[in-house]
């Protein structure tokens, strides 16, 4: 009798846990967007089900993971795919500073330019 008592008092136990663990989950940032969004990356317009909702991440567009703003201004989804790029885009930025306005300079050289002199055998 004492083992059943037992068991039930562990499985209370761990019943608690995973209230606590959905109801902290539930106030999650994630959890939020995705009520508020459509399940659909917002860069390539994948569209997500229940069964691949994994692959849809939640992208923090002023790459701040505590600006969480209740209205969701601040996030976008996206397929992992494309929230790859997005940080790889962002680290590109920070390594390497802005590429608008700053534009590479046209190449000067022309391999070519004197190469009918040289085949007449001016050269």
């Amino acid at each position: 009798m004492s083992n059943s008592k037992s068991r039930d008092a562990d499985f209370a136990q761990v019943r608690a846990a995973q209230l606590d663990y959905n109801a902290r989950r539930a106030a999650g940032y994630r959890e939020q967007a995705l009520k508020l969004f459509p399940w659909i990356c917002g860069r390539c317009a994948r569209e997500f089900e229940r069964r691949n909702l994994s692959e849809l991440t939640v992208h923090h567009v002023d790459h701040d993971h505590d600006n969480n703003p209740r209205d969701g201004s601040n996030w976008e989804l996206l397929c992992i795919y494309c929230h790859d790029e997005e940080h790889s885009k962002f680290e590109n930025f920070v390594r390497y500073g802005s590429a608008s306005g700053t534009r590479p300079e046209a190449a000067r050289y022309s391999p070519f330019a004197d190469l009918k002199s040289k085949m007449e055998g001016g050269e």
